[in-house]
């Protein structure tokens, strides 16, 4: 009787063992949700991928978050080095050209506004406010799988967040209805103690680029393609087409006339002696390679160092943003 005591002891106690180790997905986000929410600052190093059809762009991503609702994203184009910074402190939202000396201030709620695969506070935002949320776990990791929030690109549909047993966040794909992944943001280093200096958030400080670099900005003075939109609204025609020669280079005013009118302008760029800052009513919009800004009339960006802008009082923000994305996918001459 005694044996059989202890035989049936010893099944209880695996099974309670075996049980006790096994986390739930309550527990996962339990867990996360800790580690994100009492970091006083943390640094990423990682790499996003942006696909769009057979076209794709890589970035070398680096990310600072300080207590206080500081951030600090760089985005450095690998192709080209062009690197972009979008920042965060108590004087407003910024995207920074550090290679120009220019700077767009945004009025917003970035980054809380839209889903940002690499910043943890929108990813766990993403899936707590998901009650439909999927989860699935391996051998290896968990898996969440929640909606998105991309207002400027209506394709991004869902997403895959990969975390490890440790509960670190490992990678993000973002995807389509069809699954078909847009983005991919691959977390190489992650420090979740990280300390920075006060002025690390600061504008001036993060202007600061080498002599090599506005060297390369200053060398564009002529434009040696005319790029023209793949999408036009229908029944909108090209009717105008004007070059402009400036003291520093050139400008290309397209005028697109009919039932969507707009002015697609497209010009050479030079560096800023001063640092300039340009006031936007609109939110950062991040294209296939760069980071521009969109208002509810306007868009401008800069890419292979020639500076576009669109305005319009027709187009609707979303048909503007197809215009726009429509010149950054597969820029071609006419």
């Amino acid at each position: 009787m005694k044996k059989m005591f202890l035989v049936g002891m010893c099944i209880l106690s695996i099974f309670l063992f075996c049980g006790c180790g096994k986390k739930t997905e309550k527990d996962i986000l339990k867990e996360l949700t800790k580690k994100i929410e009492n970091s006083k600052g943390y640094h990423i190093v990682g790499e996003l991928e942006i696909i769009n059809s057979e076209y794709v762009y890589d970035y070398d991503v680096d990310v600072a978050y300080k207590d206080g609702d500081f951030f600090r994203v760089s985005l450095k184009n690998k192709t080209n080095n062009h690197e972009q910074i979008i920042l965060k402190n108590k004087e407003g939202v910024y995207v920074l050209t550090p290679s120009l000396n220019k700077s767009f201030k945004f009025q917003s709620d970035w980054p809380y506004n839209n889903s940002q695969s690499y910043l943890f506070q929108t990813l766990l935002k993403d899936i707590k406010n998901d009650e439909e949320k999927l989860f699935e776990s391996n051998d290896n990791e968990y898996i969440y799988i929640t909606s998105v929030n991309y207002s400027n690109n209506k394709d991004l549909k869902k997403q895959k967040i990969y975390i490890d047993k440790d509960i670190n966040i490992t990678r993000v794909e973002v995807l389509t209805e069809s699954d078909e992944v847009k983005m991919k943001m691959n977390f190489n280093n992650v420090d979740m103690d990280a300390k920075f200096d006060d002025d690390y958030f600061e504008l001036k400080q993060n202007m600061t680029v080498s002599t090599a670099e506005i060297e390369e900005t200053k060398t564009t003075s002529k434009i040696q393609d005319i790029i023209y939109p793949m999408y036009i609204p229908e029944n909108t025609y090209l009717t105008g087409q004007n070059v402009v020669n400036k003291d520093d280079g050139e400008r290309v005013i397209l005028t697109f006339s009919g039932e969507k009118p707009f002015i697609f302008v497209q010009e050479t760029i030079s560096y800023e002696n001063e640092i300039s800052t340009i006031p936007v009513y609109g939110e950062p919009l991040i294209l296939t390679d760069t980071i521009g800004a969109l208002s509810d009339n306007s868009a401008s960006w800069v890419s292979n160092n020639i500076e576009y802008y669109i305005v319009s009082d027709s187009l609707s923000q979303e048909e503007l943003v197809s215009v726009v994305q429509s010149v950054s996918v597969m820029p071609v001459s006419k």
